[in-house]
């Protein structure tokens, strides 16, 4: 008893170790977002000495990781809410590219995952595989191809170019077919002697049982694509159709605390999607939502 205690103990430690050492960055990222500019550049000035001349002259030789400002100070939000509105037009870039590719891709993997779990024709197999072989492939490897077949559409530099690839993403149609594997094969009999046709099956049966996958698979997605960084920059040439994401990552140096400030708005949504759905997401990966067949 006394063994499996200490053993316990041993774990929560551990995870609250690693739960801190994940945390770190955040909680310093929302503190030094209250903080003036001239603190910044005296704790971390020395991290930019070499993109910023004349800096080192009054820096500390060594970074000064602080989580309390010696002066909070909101001047970097009223900044970025209300004098620069350049910063709030590319959040708003991120939600018009992110909800609409969140949205398609779920209703369309919900289709596509019904069609794999009733489905018995003999490509069954393969078409699942190549699915399979789609989503293990770094999507890095596909932004070429994605260029070329934008290029051809005559989409290139449109928000198209970036909801196609999105929307039609093999990752949620692979976990949502594993979870509607799960349903019961009793309920859709039980539910085609009743009358119920295919249509009625899948919105009445499996839908409501998919419930947390799909809130979970939302979720995952979201977060995927409100960090994407790569795709707008090659398939939007546009620099007013770029997202948050792309421009956060062209402040200087000089304007790092705006750099804070503009992290933590930009990480108010998917914290607040993950708050309100935790339990869903959690319950979802573990597939512990669904009836075991």
């Amino acid at each position: 008893m006394r063994k499996r205690y200490f053993g316990r103990a041993g774990l929560f430690i551990l995870a609250m170790i690693f739960a801190s050492a994940f945390l770190l960055p955040t909680v310093l990222t929302f503190s030094n977002s209250f903080m003036t500019q001239s603190e910044i550049d005296t704790n971390y000035g020395m991290i930019f000495e070499s993109t910023r001349p004349g800096v080192g002259s009054y820096v500390s030789d060594s970074v000064n990781l602080k989580f309390i400002p010696d002066i909070v100070s909101a001047d970097q939000y009223i900044t970025i809410l209300l004098k620069t509105p350049v910063y709030l037009l590319r959040f708003l870039n991120s939600v018009w590219l992110v909800f609409p590719i969140v949205i398609f891709q779920v209703g369309i993997a919900s289709f596509a995952a019904y069609s794999f779990t009733r489905y018995q024709g003999p490509f069954k197999s393969f078409l699942f595989f190549f699915y399979i072989i789609l989503m293990l492939m770094p999507y890095q490897v596909t932004i070429v191809p994605n260029f070329i077949v934008a290029e051809w559409l005559g989409i290139l530099g449109s928000r198209w170019a970036v909801f196609f690839p999105g929307i039609f993403a093999p990752f949620s149609v692979f976990l949502l077919t594993k979870f509607m594997r799960r349903i019961p094969s009793v309920l859709i009999e039980a539910a085609k002697l009743d009358g119920a046709n295919e249509w009625q099956i899948f919105t009445k049966i499996c839908i409501p049982q998919c419930r947390s996958a799909l809130y979970s698979i939302a979720i995952l997605v979201f977060i995927d694509y409100w960090n994407m960084v790569e795709l707008p920059i090659i398939l939007l040439d546009d620099w007013e159709k770029q997202p948050l994401s792309v421009f956060l990552s062209t402040i200087n140096a000089s304007e790092a605390g705006i750099a804070f400030a503009a992290a933590v708005v930009y990480m108010v949504l998917p914290l607040l999607l993950f708050l309100h759905g935790e339990e869903a997401l959690v319950e979802g990966i573990t597939h512990s939502g669904s009836v075991k067949g």
